[in-house]
């Protein structure tokens, strides 16, 4: 390694503003990029969507990049449960950094799809975790919600983190499947593309179908299987390892979002006083978390109630049909282990 490439590594290591964000398994390198704490709290996921450093990456070898690990945590989930507005309560200077969907958490699920060998990409996915929980001060603990298509190294990376704590996030299946179906098309499709990493990472295997079968489900039904999926996958997790991980429905975080922001402190190993509880609540359950629009009380029960007037015939329809495919294959709907 070479002077200059060594100061190079050393300077972005040191520095909490590059932040790690692509993966090139071909030049076993790692891409980082200028995204400020700031600029890391207004956007909704780390992306290159919302990153508009992505196209002027420093690129350094990962064998230059030495870290040890650091503390870290999860917020895994099951989409449209209100992950990003918990993920961002978290971020809390002095105590923890948040980080939501971040791209190189993504990229280890592309390599894996592509056929990454299983040993090499655990030491990849070890240390894209600790280049991911550099804090910007010394105390902080990292949360880090991943993708939910991230769901399928969930125990690779429970496993490689033996102290770290899990919220399992999921919505009830009707309220799942109505956002759904609001958002038409795009969401339709967003399902379909769910299924088929799920599908490559074993996840849909044994619910009672054929391979050939998926093709003649609707999309209701195809994201009812990925919701199911999901859950099951939140069961065995919750089976391994009952005193790190807690389950968490989002209408519950919604109606008590004081009580569950305050356990999950507690979760996570954080003390968040009376004041700092407060401050993230009204910084975050007043706005949406995607678009940082103003967010009224109600305005979410609103939106889910005019959903359900509209595509109520077709969820209604598709739940029924999932709890039966549910109680064939032996799953539980409710997940225990509730945080609050």
């Amino acid at each position: 390694m070479s002077s200059a490439t060594g100061n190079l590594a050393d300077s972005t290591l040191a520095d909490a503003d590059w932040l790690a964000h692509r993966y090139d398994p071909g030049q076993d390198a790692v891409h980082f990029i200028a995204a400020a704490r700031a600029l890391r709290q207004d956007v909704p996921f780390l992306t290159d969507e919302y990153l508009p450093g992505h196209s002027d990456p420093r690129i350094i070898g990962r064998g230059e990049l030495g870290l040890a690990p650091r503390p870290v945590n999860y917020i895994f989930h099951s989409a449209y449960c209100c992950s990003t507005l918990l993920a961002a309560c978290f971020d809390l200077p002095g105590r923890s950094l948040s980080l939501k969907e971040p791209q190189l958490l993504n990229d280890m699920v592309g390599w894996r799809h592509r056929g990454a060998p299983q040993q090499a990409l655990a030491g990849v996915l070890d240390h894209s975790l600790a280049l991911l929980a550099r804090p910007y001060e010394p105390d902080e603990v990292a949360v880090i919600k991943p993708s939910n298509i991230v769901n399928g190294l969930a125990h690779a990376m429970l496993s490689l983190r033996p102290d770290s704590r899990a919220i399992l996030l999921h919505a009830p299946l009707r309220v799942f499947l109505t956002s759904i179906a609001r958002k038409g098309l795009w969401g339709r499709l967003w399902v379909r593309e769910l299924f088929v990493a799920q599908r490559a990472d074993g996840l849909v295997s044994g619910l009672g179908f054929e391979d050939h079968e998926w093709i003649r489900q609707s999309d209701l039904q195809i994201a009812a299987i990925g919701w199911l999926a999901q859950q099951r996958l939140f069961h065995q997790l919750l089976a391994r390892w009952p005193d790190r991980l807690r389950s968490l429905n989002s209408e519950d975080l919604i109606a008590q979002s004081e009580r569950a922001l305050q356990v999950a402190a507690e979760l996570f190993g954080l003390h968040l006083d009376g004041a700092a509880l407060a401050g993230t609540i009204e910084r975050n359950f007043g706005r949406d978390s995607k678009t940082g629009e103003s967010f009224t009380a109600g305005r979410r029960e609103a939106d889910r109630k005019a959903g359900e007037a509209v595509h109520a015939d077709e969820v209604d329809k598709v739940c029924v049909w999932i709890e039966a495919v549910a109680e064939a294959v032996g799953i539980d709907l409710e997940l225990p282990h509730s945080l609050i």
